[in-house]
């Protein structure tokens, strides 16, 4: 049997199996809630593996461990265990308990519900969906493109291959999400964060073994002429380093599609479970990516000379990185491993895509269809969200057909917009009664302004702006400000900032807003 049919006999197994879940699931979504929230009753296990499968996707595992893996080397690693600490840990211990508590008094089903209900505004509500639905736009984009990288490899699809994969991954994400709605998504996350365990160290130790252990391959990466710390303890860059792991790491406190898991939580006994699940899966899943990204310089090369490991753009002299990785796995894994592999980030997109379409829907539906529509019943609800997964997938799909979008570029947009506009407003909301509808408004502002300027100044190629660029590139700071990283972190931190120093001179909410909201946590 080669390694190419066997690929495809457990991708069929795999799919069978996701697409039985979405039948089997179907049968207990009866209202909307249960479609949005599985009923607000999903224990921690699945709570948890649902949180984690949401956060990694090809996005980590291709596109931000080829790129920082290169850049970092095994320095690298340090994004993982702060996704572990800062992005599950600490969200869970802080935000969780309290999530659940008030979104439940105050039946809030999506952030934007959350806003309103709990700000006492239609409009902040409005703002905060239209913001939702935009931006997890790329973000899905980005996933489709880490996956049809790997596919690409693996099925050796041609030029145009990629489209077909990407199109392919849609309608089978859309099958399972519309037929079972949360309840689906969570216990396929389950199903699919078990795969994701067993696959990333499997991956780690044949990328390891591949080199003649450990302190071989880091005793290699120290000899590399010209690349100097990439087998140290903080790399060679450790302050943009730093940039990642707060992008990467504080952006899930402000994300929908994860702080929304909390909404679903059965109790407070999940909580403590999940909390614990959900760190040890993230030290394992996002550790191990980017370890193993650590490892690219002894697999790749940008030496156009070699042309059989060389992965540099010939139009812009840059390094490719999106397609680093397959070429390492290619490398280092026996061919009998590789449908292990397909499947290892196959499941991880799908969970992530399953989470961002139902958000993208449920807020749309929830937050701007229903409020506008009369005698808009539960039936015609869960219709129009079905409806809106597969208008959701359809745009995600023409976007992420563009071939030369940068995985890790696309990502950082989507999490600086939503996280930088969400984070400050969210968290605070549920610890202070004193934070007003303005400042969430000005977070709002801020968290999409600062995208959209890095973006238009640094991203598009506009020639009136070239000069803006070239001036930055020529301060030569250590910070570089031409990172989307960079500006999202830098987004997310404004918003976590200027939230309560701006509700300290803008006008106090309505106590019985807040009275009521605050009730549950007495």
């Amino acid at each position: 049997m080669t390694a190419t049919t066997a690929t495809l006999i457990i991708l069929v197994v795999y799919i069978a199996i996701m697409i039985s879940i979405g039948f089997y699931t179907s049968r207990k979504t009866k209202s909307a809630e249960d479609f949005m929230l599985g009923g607000r009753s999903v224990g921690g296990w699945l709570t948890a593996f649902s949180y984690g499968t949401t956060y990694f996707s090809a996005v980590v595992f291709i596109g931000y461990a080829g790129q920082f893996g290169w850049s970092y080397g095994v320095s690298a690693a340090w994004i993982g265990i702060g996704n572990a600490l800062l992005g599950s840990m600490l969200p869970w211990l802080i935000l969780g308990r309290r999530t659940r508590l008030m979104t439940n008094q105050i039946q809030a089903k999506t952030m934007p519900d959350y806003f309103g209900k709990r700000f006492g505004s239609n409009k902040l509500k409005t703002v905060a969906a239209a913001v939702v639905f935009i931006f997890l736009i790329p973000y899905t984009a980005s996933v489709y493109n880490g996956l049809s990288r790997l596919f690409g490899m693996v099925f050796d699809l041609g030029d145009n291959g990629y489209v077909y994969i990407i199109i392919a991954m849609a309608v089978l994400s859309a099958i399972y999400v519309i037929l079972g709605g949360y309840s689906a998504t969570a216990l396929n996350d389950f199903f699919q964060g078990m795969i994701m365990l067993v696959g990333i160290i499997t991956v780690v130790l044949c990328t390891l073994n591949g080199k003649g252990g450990f302190s071989s391959a880091v005793e290699q990466l120290a000899e590399i002429e010209g690349q100097k710390g990439l087998g140290s303890l903080f790399g060679p860059d450790p302050v943009n380093l730093f940039g990642v792991v707060i992008l990467t790491s504080i952006g899930t406190w402000g994300l929908p599609q994860m702080v929304q898991k909390f909404y679903a939580i059965k109790n407070e006994q999940a909580i403590v479970k999940g909390t614990i699940i959900s760190t040890i899966f993230a030290f394992v899943v996002a550790g191990g990516s980017y370890f193993m990204g650590g490892f690219l310089r002894l697999y790749c090369t940008t030496d156009a000379s070699d042309t059989s490991k060389a992965f540099i753009d010939t139009v812009n002299g840059k390094p490719v990185f999106d397609n680093m990785v397959p070429a390492l796995l290619d490398s280092a894994l026996p061919d009998m491993l590789i449908g292990l592999v397909v499947v290892l980030v196959l499941s991880a997109s799908l969970s992530t895509l399953s989470s961002l379409v139902l958000t993208s829907s449920s807020t749309l539906t929830n937050d701007l269809i229903k409020p506008r529509v009369k005698n808009f019943t539960d039936k015609n609800q869960m219709i129009v969200m079905r409806v809106l997964i597969a208008v959701f997938l359809f745009i995600s799909v023409f976007i992420a057909c563009n071939k030369n979008a940068s995985i890790s570029t696309l990502m950082s947009y989507s999490w600086g917009a939503l996280s930088g506009s969400f984070l400050g407003p969210f968290m605070w909301g549920l610890f202070s009664k004193k934070t007003t509808k303005v400042a969430c408004v000005t977070s709002f502002c801020t968290g999409v302004g600062i995208t959209l300027t890095h973006m238009l100044l640094f991203s598009f190629n506009i020639e009136a702006f070239s000069g803006i660029k070239q001036a930055v590139v020529d301060m030569n700071l250590s910070f570089n400000l031409l990172s989307p990283i960079n500006a999202g972190a830098f987004a997310m931190l404004i918003s976590i900032i200027e939230v309560p120093i701006i509700s300290m001179f803008t006008k106090k909410p309505d106590a019985k807003i807040v009275d009521y909201a605050f009730e549950c946590l007495k």
